[in-house]
Formats: structure tokens, sequence, C-alpha cells
């Protein structure tokens, strides 16, 4: 049997990849060793955060699945940093770690052009640089046109609790053995990553009462922007804190060798900006304590996610560990910590497309690019899933710029600049990111999904109808004038303005710090949605930021603009630094721009690519 596109691995960037070829009329195959740990949450039982809230977002807006499915299957939501700009807001979920993998495996299901089978895949079938299809385990081969890889941390995966390695993947199913020796023998980099997992406590167990209660927000949000809230606020489950104390640090501090990573049983780099308990303790020697939230996992069982307290301590430890914390004296743990290495590959040897450079039509996402989190999987898995459709159909990549997406900044990052370890989506990442709003990911990406086919014509046409109606309060504020009568200043005074001295637009009035939308609704009929008018009120409020963001992007894409052939010999161009002939020789920019983030490439050396392709260029014209 042939298929259009064959995905390996049900993760978060598997199951997005596997609905946009499908969707997008491809027939497709999702290949994975438990069909019950598709969408699992191994880890965290969260989906959002600080920025990576943002790239739910951007998912949606482009036609992706898991915003909508957080939706339906939150147990508490936050928007984060609502006392800091728009640019840093991002919402957050804890997600219900039973119902979301149910619900997106009934997403699957019951999408047209898509089968699921439950199997490991053993090798790759490649003839001339091409991907043909891939061998299962049993040795029958499956053909298709393209094939993406989403294996998370299955390739040669490896559990570590202080001495012991195990071979496993995060829940003892076997791990892929041979596919990342597979892909050593095409030619690809292999590198050796690692992440881990806090302990389970059982709920019973825990004195609450000497926690923090950290209750959901009392205003409901969707990740969707075309879904109602689904939940009421005082139906959310809480969290609560606690934090870690000089005894639990004595503790990992007398047994610190004992840990695999401290024990010398590690082979993998670890995540710099999520790490264990005994990393905090170790780098941040200084700090007195360590908050940890306890997380509820699902309304089904009573496991509470010990968050931030990530280890690989053998299980004795970890018991003086959790009780050393208050209110978890007399704690049960329910499942122990562990680490867990794994293998992937150098993501400098991908196309900006996610297409690998060492074997055509076969596409990578998620883990194996080296990222960590659900969202980052995800969002690769969504652009690799519309790329590989887009390849088949003769049509160009989608290629989101680093001003239009955080999932642009993420995969931009990745295959110029490369990663040694697991790499995690970070506000501060992106350049742009006043104009990478949670609130305007529709307004920048929604129209790419309707022009690919994963956005309907239903969820298009409201998507207009919000583009016109922002247009019209925005030219009504600023054709609206106000003028220094009494009642007027009255009202100003009152709120902590100045009075007025001469007429005013609303659309200036807003401008003012101490002005807010809910102000301009005492001097005009606002009868707008409340996305709409948010909206209207940071393009507003944050105007003269966000043009100067968008003449900083400008300059950037004038970078872009100037194409590099991919035949390019840098070898001919004189007095180009080593380094930079090495980095630009490996990596192979498609453009000025993307050569000009390239660690090693200097000022210097752009300025003397730049008057080399002028010279071809001026050449070309000649002949």
């Amino acid at each position: 049997m042939k298929y259009d596109v064959i995905v390996v691995g049900g993760g978060h960037a598997g199951c997005e990849a596997s609905l946009a070829c499908a969707r997008l009329g491809n027939k497709t195959l999702l290949v994975t060793g438990n069909i019950k740990n598709i969408a699992d949450m191994p880890c965290n039982p969260s989906i959002g955060g600080p920025a990576k809230g943002i790239i739910v977002r951007e998912i949606d807006a482009l036609g992706g699945e898991m915003g909508n499915n957080i939706d339906h299957s939150l147990l508490q939501m936050k928007m984060l940093n609502t006392k800091k700009g728009p640019a840093v807001q991002a919402l957050r979920a804890q997600g219900d770690k039973i119902t979301y993998p149910k619900q997106m495996l009934n997403t699957l299901q019951s999408t047209k052009n898509l089968e699921i089978r439950e199997i490991l895949v053993e090798d790759l079938i490649v003839e001339d640089h091409k991907i043909q299809g891939v061998i299962l385990e049993n040795g029958e081969k499956i053909n298709s046109k393209a094939v993406i890889l989403t294996t998370g941390t299955y390739l040669k995966g490896m559990v570590l609790v202080g001495s012991t390695k195990t071979p496993s993947g995060p829940h003892g199913e076997r791990p892929s053995k041979y596919l990342s020796d597979c892909l050593h023998n095409l030619g690809f980099t292999i590198q050796r990553l690692k992440t881990g997992t806090p302990p389970r406590i059982a709920k019973d167990s825990i004195d609450f009462s000497k926690t923090q209660l950290e209750p959901g927000d009392d205003e409901c949000y969707t990740f969707s922007f075309d879904n109602e809230p689904l939940y009421k606020p005082e139906d959310q489950v809480p969290c609560h804190l606690v934090y870690t104390n000089e005894k639990t640090h004595q503790i990992i501090r007398d047994h610190l060798k004992e840990s695999s990573m401290y024990g010398g049983y590690v082979e993998g780099i670890g995540p710099r900006y999520c790490p264990s308990i005994e990393d905090k303790v170790v780098l941040f020697a200084d700090k007195e304590r360590h908050q940890l939230f306890l997380e509820p996992e699902s309304i089904y069982y009573d496991d509470i996610y010990l968050q931030g307290f990530s280890t690989s301590m053998p299980h004795e430890v970890q018991e003086l560990m959790v009780h050393s914390l208050v209110g978890l004296e007399h704690a049960k743990i329910i499942k122990y910590a562990y680490a867990i290495e794994y293998d992937a590959i150098d993501p400098t040897q991908l196309k900006q497309s996610l297409e690998t450079k060492i074997v055509e039509n076969l596409f990578t996402a998620g883990q194996i690019n080296g990222t960590s989190g659900y969202e980052e999987a995800a969002g690769q898995g969504l652009i690799a899933g519309i790329n590989a459709s887009l390849k088949l159909q003769g049509k160009n990549p989608l290629i989101l710029k680093r001003n239009e997406a955080y999932i642009g900044v993420l995969i931009d990052d990745l295959v110029t600049k490369g990663t040694k370890e697991p790499y995690r989506m970070l506000t501060s990442r992106a350049e742009y990111r006043l104009l990478l709003r949670h609130d305007n990911a529709d307004l920048r990406l929604r129209e790419y999904g309707y022009q690919i086919g994963l956005v309907s014509e239903e969820k298009y046409h409201r998507f207009q109808i919000k583009k016109e109606a922002i247009a019209e309060l925005t030219t009504k504020l600023k054709e609206t004038k106000i003028t220094p009568k009494k009642e007027i200043n009255d009202y100003l005074e009152a709120i902590g303005s100045k009075p007025l001295l001469d007429g005013i637009y609303l659309y200036d009035l807003l401008k003012r710090p101490e002005i807010t939308m809910n102000h301009i609704k005492h001097f005009i009929d606002l009868d707008y949605s409340p996305e709409v008018l948010n909206q209207v009120e940071i393009q507003i409020r944050y105007e003269g930021y966000i043009q100067k963001a968008n003449k900083e992007a400008e300059k950037m894409l004038s970078l872009e603009k100037i194409k590099i052939s991919e035949d390019i010999d840098y070898s001919q161009i004189k007095n180009l630094a080593h380094e930079a002939l090495q980095k630009l020789t490996e990596i192979r920019p498609t453009s000025i721009g993307q050569a000009s983030r390239i660690s090693g490439v200097n000022p210097a050396d752009i300025a003397i690519l730049s008057v080399y392709l002028k010279k071809q260029e001026q050449n070309h014209e000649r002949k």
C-alpha cells in the first residue's frame, strides 16, 4: 500500500503533522508505538506559558488543533504577565492528562484521509537521496511520497534514576533502537540530549493548609480564536505553591553524587531553562529557596505533579527530598522522578521548511530537532505537515519570518544557529516581540491558514468581520472629537487625567497612559466585542513602538530579499574568515538575512559576501 505521507510518532508534533496532511487531501498514515500514548503529556500537565502560549495561538490561527483541544480539556486557565505590557502576556492552561489525549485521538480517528497503525518504524527507504517510505519492525515496507519524523524522546531512549540506566520511553514503553542509526548512516549528525520529570504525589497525602492557593483567573479565556469559553471560573481546579528550604538543599548536597547527572551517568545535555532541582541548588547556591507548584494532573485520578522538582536521584533520596517540603512531610510518591536521554539530529541539516537537506521529501519536527516542550513540537509538526503537503503539490513552502510568528523565530533559530541543548522558546529570543503578541496571532497568520486550505470559509468569514470591526472602530476614534466642556473636564479630572485646553480626537486621548477603552466608553457608544476593543486599544496605545518595530523589521526583510543560490561555492569568495567559510558551507543559508544570523559569521563577512553576490548579479546581467 502506498501513502502520500507517513508520519512517524504520535506526540504533539505527530498529531499536528498528521492532521495538516490529511486535511489538505493527502492519504496519510500515522505510525506510533502505542496508540494509548497519542498526544500524551509525559511531563508537565499544561499547555502554554510565556512565549509558548503565543505559539499555541499561532497554531490555531494557521488551522492547527492544539488550541482547540486544550480549550476542551483544561482544568485551569491563567493569563500571565498581566501587569506587564502586551508583548509578554500569554495564556497558560492546566490540562487534563486523560481528556486531552483522548480528545486528540478522537479527532485523529474521525479525520478523513488519515489512518493510524500501532507499530515501530525501524528503517527508512531512501533511493537517490529521496525518501520512498519506511520499513516497520516486522519487516513490512510501506511506500510514500513523503515522510515526517516526529519521534520525541524515543530514539534510543534511556531512562536514568541514580546509577540505573534502562532502555525505555517515558512510560516504560520500548524505545526506537535502530532509527537513529539509520539516520546516522544517511549522513545525519546525531546528538544526545536529556530531559527529565518530577515525582507525582498522592493528593490525599499532602497538607494543603500549609501551602499557598493558586486559583485560576476570574475571567474566562480561550486559546482558539473560534471557541467561546467552555468553563466557568468557579469550576476551575486550583493549584498550590510551596518552596524548597535549607533542609531540602542540604539533602541534595549530601547525595549529589548519587544523581545520574552529578554521578557521571548522563551522556546527554539537559535543558538550560528547565533545570533539575540538583542543578538549581548547585548553580544558584545563593538562593535560600526555590518555588514549586503542586499541579493536578486530571479530574479522573489524584496524582499531583510537583512542578519545578525534576530530579534523577535514587528513589530513597527522592523520598527524603519530598518529605523535607512543608506540607509534604507525609507525602506518598506515586511515581518517582527520572531523567531520560534520547537521540536528536543537528537541526542545521534542515531547510527552513523543515525538510532535511540530505534526503528529499523527508521532514522532521519536535524533539528530534532538538527542542523541548509540547508547544514547540506542535508548531513544528504543523509547519512540517503544511510544507510536506505543499511540496507534493509542487508549491513553494510556507516560511514564517521572524517578524511574523514565534514559530518563525523557533524554526529560524534551529536551522540557522542549531542547538546543543533542548531548545525552549522564550520571549527574549524574538527581536520583534511587540509585533508577535498573544492578541494578534490571527491578524498575523490566519490569512496564511486560509490560503493553504486549513482554515474553513466559515472561520475565515468571522475573521474578516473582526478585521472590518477593528478598522471601523479605529476610524470612528480618529473622527470623533471632544472639546473642553465642563462635564468632560470634570470626568477627566475624576479619573486622574489632565483637563482639556483644546479639542482632542478620541484616538489621541486613548494614547494617554491613564486612559483605557473603558474610559472612552464615557464619550462614545462602543458596541464591539471585547477582543475588538482590546485590539484597537493596543494598536493605538503602542502605535509609536509598533511603528518602530515595523521599521526595524523592514531592514531585516530587505536582507531576506537578497537570495543566495544553493550551489554557491563559498571557497571562491576571497577574504572570508575561515570560520565564516566553514559555517556558510555547512548551513548554506538561503539569504543574506539568514547568513547574518549564523554564529561565527561577522558583519565583515556579510559585507564581503554581499559584494560578491552583487558582482555575480552584474556579470549575469551582462551575459
